[in-house]
């Protein structure tokens, strides 16, 4: 008999988006909301005004102990070591040939290291660092407190004004890639100025059974500043129009940083890491190839999986792509050869067996606003 796939996880929120007349689909071994209303309007509201996100799917892991840190800066390709208290680092764990396991962030908290991870990866990147920990015997603690903790992330323009009167928290003072801890709703958060849309926003980790009192409350707060619920599918179409990586996609076991224009990420000043020596070799020769936005100059869209071709043979793959409600183009985001990675170049896209004109264009496609 053929065995019974396993039953999806549901994240504290489930209840609340089913009211809401949420779309619900399977997504990294959860049942999660790919939409509300229309993916097209909640992404326009995240970009005019503030959506609401659950990201409780998401992975948290606490590294602690008297080697928490030397651990965490052997483990990911970036230096924690520079991270003062309430500040964080966008980062990734690498296999040691270079390819990445994970891109994740990490925050220096009061306790340690906290690592978010994706949660079609949360498996993987637990077994690798319990791996980790034991071939560098380091004297350190990894606490996986993903079930107990709630992830919701209001994104968009108006995201300090709708938290501002939930919160005595100074929201003026947290920096992008900053945090601090406190109550928001009446409900004790960790306060991050991060996000995945391109836009301001903040992602407020809190204990899993009060997520649903401050869902309900930032809703209603948000409600005079046209909030909306918003799902996977936006959340999507953003972070591509601001050439945010997607791992599955543009990010697997087969990339490199400086394949994915990540380089910047890698610090190999720091000392030896996990994938240091393959890394160090990209570096001196150069990613074999690159990351590349495309506009496509003919009416088709390209999707995750159809082939690139350069001077008329097949030479890449399109990662992910869209018709973008921000800025009325056809965008995606492939890989091609370094040789040919080259804005204002050029390629084709083969979709349903037919080529069409597409132009490579720097990253990201859209840039917010600036005060």
């Amino acid at each position: 008999m053929t065995e019974a796939p396993p039953a999806l996880r549901h994240t504290p929120l489930h209840a609340a988006h089913q009211a809401l007349g949420a779309r619900l689909v399977p997504f990294a071994g959860y049942e999660m909301p790919v939409q509300y209303s229309s993916i097209i309007e909640e992404h326009r509201t995240v970009r005019s005004a503030v959506g609401l996100f659950d990201l409780s799917h998401m992975g948290e892991v606490q590294l602690s102990g008297p080697e928490a840190l030397a651990f965490v800066r052997y483990a990911v390709i970036s230096d924690p070591g520079a991270l003062e208290p309430g500040q964080a680092q966008y980062s990734m764990l690498c296999a040691d040939d270079g390819g990445i396991i994970d891109d994740l962030i990490v925050y220096r908290t009061d306790d340690g290291y906290l690592i978010v991870c994706n949660a079609s990866n949360h498996d993987v990147v637990l077994a690798h660092l319990d791996a980790l920990r034991s071939r560098g015997d380091f004297d350190a603690t990894i606490e996986d407190r993903s079930d107990r903790t709630a992830l919701i992330a209001p994104q968009g323009p108006r995201a300090e004004e709708l938290l501002r009167p939930l919160t005595d928290l100074d929201l003026g003072s947290v920096g992008y890639y900053r945090s601090l801890r406190g109550p928001v709703a009446g409900v004790d958060c960790l306060v991050a100025r991060t996000g995945y849309t391109g836009e301001d926003g903040f992602e407020l980790f809190c204990d899993a059974r009060r997520a649903t009192g401050l869902w309900d409350a930032l809703l209603a707060a948000g409600a005079p500043l046209g909030i909306r619920p918003c799902g996977l599918g936006s959340r999507d179409t953003l972070r591509l129009e601001a050439g945010m990586p997607l791992y599955g996609n543009e990010l697997d076991r087969s990339v490199n940083p400086y394949e994915a224009n990540l380089g910047r990420v890698v610090k190999l000043e720091k000392g030896e890491f996990v994938g240091r020596a393959a890394l160090a070799s990209v570096q001196q020769t150069g990613p074999r190839r690159k990351l590349v936005g495309l506009v496509m100059r003919e009416n088709a869209i390209a999707r995750h999986g159809y082939p690139v071709l350069v001077e008329g043979e097949e030479a890449g793959v399109v990662t992910s792509g869209t018709a973008s409600p921000t800025l009325d183009e056809r965008i995606a985001m492939a890989y091609v050869p370094a040789g040919s990675a080259t804005p204002g170049e050029e390629v084709e896209v083969v979709v349903r067996d037919r080529p069409y004109r597409a132009e490579q264009v720097k990253l990201p496609f859209y840039k917010r606003p600036r005060a």
